[in-house]
C-alpha cells in the first residue's frame, strides 16, 4: 500500500514539467508522505526502546542477588510500567494537563513557566515557543535542535527533557526544574569567584560540554545565562537552540526548499587592547547594567561566541572551548574580556582577540588561571581540548586537584538554598506578565495547518516520567 503511495508520487514529480502544482499541494503532498513514513517509523523505533529497557533490567538483575521470585515480580512492575507508558503514549497531552505557577524565564523567542502537572503534582520547567515566530523568524531548525538533543542527551550534565507537544499555536518543551538558577544570576550576585570556585564550575562546565560532543553535537552558545544550577548547586547544560549535529533538520536553509524531505530527517537518532577609558570597575558596572537586557533581546550577546562562528567558514566542538575560557575570565575579572557597549563593537574585539585579550592590573589572578584562559581563547586548532577534548584539560595545571570522576558527587563550590520544590528565590521576578498560558483548541481530524507539518514528530514523552510523584500545591 505504502509502496503505490510512494509510485503516485514519483509519478506526480515525474510529470510535474507538464502539469504545474501549487506550492500548497506539493506541500500536502511532502506532508502525506512523510506522515506516513514518520508513523511507522516510530512504531519500530519504539519497539526497539522496549526491548532496550527489557534488556537494562534483566542486566541489573544480575547484579542484585535477588531470589526468581523477587526476580518475577521486578518483571511484572516493568511490564505494567510498559503498559502505563504506552497509555501514557496514546493520551494526548497538552497545556491542559498543567497548573502554572510562576513565570520564571523570558527569552527573545519564548518564555519558560513554573508549571505543576495536575495528576501527578510533580513539579516542572514548562518551555513555550510560538510556531509563529519560529517560522517568521526561521528559526525552525533550531527548536528541533534543541529538541532532539534534549531527547538524546539523558545524562546527569544536561536538564532533562520529560515532554514534548505542541498546539495549534505554540511548541512546549516539559524539562525539569532546577531551582538553583542559572551562573549569569550567581555572578550578578557575586561580581566575582575566586579561583577554586572558578575550578569547580569550570570544570563541571567542561564535563558538561563534553557529554554532548561525544553525543555529536556543537552547543555553540555556551554563556552563564545557560549553565543552570540544580538543588545541590551542580552545574547541567540548557538552551540547545544553536546547537548543531550532522542531522539536515537542524540546518536552517532545510526548510527553504522541503519538497525533498524525508521522514529521517526528523527521526531523533537520538577598541584598545586596554578598553579605552574605562577601568575594569566601571567595566564591571557597565557590564552588569546591560547584561540582563541582553539576556532579553533578539539581539543577544556576541561575547561568548568564538572567532571561527561568526566567519561561517567552519568550526568544530573547539568553538565551545573558546567560550568556556571567556566564562573562566568573566568568573575571575568580573565581567567578559571583550565586553562593549554595543554588540558591534563586542564583535570587533572578539575578532581582533590577539590584540584585545588582555588582563587589568588591578585584578590580580594566577599565572596559571592566565595560561589557561589564554590556551581556551586562541586559535580553534591550537585551543586547549582542541584534540583529546576532556583529557586535555586534565592535564592543565591550573585542573590539578581535580577529582573530575566524583565532582558531581561532591559539595558544591557554592551551596544553594532551598526551601521547597517551588522555589524560585533563585529566579527574576516577572510581575507584569500574566500567568495564564496562551493555547488553542487542537484542529479537528483531517484539518491541516499550512506550514504546521514542518514540526511533525516534535511530541515526545519520556519512559521515567512515569514514577515521578509530588505534592500538588496548594492555592
Amino acid at each position: 500500500m505504502l509502496q503505490y503511495f510512494y509510485d503516485g508520487v514519483l509519478e506526480m514529480a515525474a510529470t510535474e514539467s507538464t502539469i504545474r502544482f501549487s506550492g500548497h499541494t506539493l506541500d500536502k503532498a511532502t506532508k502525506a508522505k512523510v506522515t506516513l513514513e514518520n508513523y511507522y517509523s516510530n512504531l519500530i523505533a519504539q519497539h526497539i526502546e522496549r526491548k532496550q529497557r527489557l534488556a537494562k533490567l534483566e542486566e541489573s538483575l544480575k547484579d542484585e542477588g535477588l531470589s526468581e521470585q523477587q526476580k518475577q515480580e521486578k518483571r511484572l512492575q516493568h511490564a505494567q510500567k510498559e503498559t502505563e507508558f504506552l497509555r501514557l503514549k496514546r493520551s494526548r497531552l497538552g497545556v491542559e494537563d498543567f497548573e502554572p505557577l510562576k513565570v520564571i524565564g523570558r527569552g527573545a523567542f519564548g518564555e519558560v513557566r513554573l508549571v505543576q502537572k495536575k495528576d501527578t503534582g510533580h513539579v516542572y520547567a514548562m518551555k513555550i515557543l510560538r510556531k509563529a515566530d519560529m517560522l517568521e523568524k526561521e528559526q525552525v531548525a533550531h527548536v528541533r535542535a534543541e529538541r532532539d538533543v534534549l531527547v538524546e542527551a539523558d545524562h546527569q550534565w544536561v536538564v532533562k527533557m520529560y515532554y514534548s507537544f505542541q498546539d495549534p499555536i505554540n511548541l512546549y518543551l516539559i524539562m525539569e526544574f532546577l531551582p538553583g538558577g542559572d551562573m549569569m544570576t550567581l555572578l550578578m550576585k557575586k561580581d566575582t569567584l575566586s579561583e577554586e570556585c572558578t575550578q569547580f564550575y569550570i570544570s563541571e562546565t567542561a564535563l558538561a560540554i563534553d557529554s554532548i560532543h561525544k553525543l555529536g553535537f556543537i552547543h555553540r552558545d555556551i554563556k552563564p545565562d545557560n549553565l543552570l544550577l540544580d538543588a545541590r548547586g551542580h552545574i547541567k547544560l540548557s538552551d540547545f537552540g544553536l546547537c548543531t549535529g550532522l542531522k539536515k533538520s537542524h540546518r536552517t536553509d532545510f526548510y527553504r526548499d522541503l519538497s525533498q524531505a524525508k521522514p529521517s530527517d526528523f527521526m531523533t537518532s537520538c577598541g584598545s587592547g586596554s578598553g579605552g577609558a574605562m577601568d575594569s570597575k566601571r567595566r564591571a558596572e557597565s557590564w552588569k547594567r546591560n547584561r540582563r537586557a541582553l539576556a532579553y533581546s533578539t539581539v543577544g550577546t556576541p561575547d561568548y561566541i568564538a572567532p571561527e562562528v561568526f566567519l561561517q567558514t567552519g568550526y568544530g566542538p573547539a568553538c565551545d572551548c573558546w567560550s568556556l575560557g571567556v566564562i573562566m575570565y568573566e568568573m575571575l575579572i568580573g565581567y567578559p574580556p571583550f565586553c562593549s557597549e554595543n554588540p558591534q563593537e563586542t564583535y570587533r574585539k572578539v575578532m581582533n582577540w590577539r590584540e584585545t585579550l588582555v588582563f587589568p592590573p588591578e585584578v590580580p589572578i594566577s599565572e596559571e588561571a592566565k595560561d589557561t584562559i589564554i590556551r581556551f581563547c586562541c586559535e580553534a586548532d591550537r585551543r586547549l581540548g582542541a584534540q583529546r577534548g576532556i583529557e586535555e584539560l586534565k592535564l592543565a595545571p591550573f585542573f590539578r586537584g581535580v577529582d573530575w570522576e566524583h565532582i558531581r558527587e561532591r559539595p558544591a563550590a557554592i551551596p544553594v538554598e532551598v526551601r521547597s520544590i517551588d522555589d524560585t528565590s533563585n529566579f527574576d521576578e516577572f510581575p507584569d506578565v500574566k500567568l495564564e498560558i496562551p493555547s488553542a483548541p487542537m484542529p479537528q481530524d483531517g484539518e491541516v495547518i499550512y506550514k504546521d507539518w514542518v514540526f511533525i514528530n516534535y511530541t515526545f514523552k519520556r519512559f521515567e516520567g512515569l514514577t515521578q510523584r509530588g505534592t500538588p500545591t496548594k492555592k
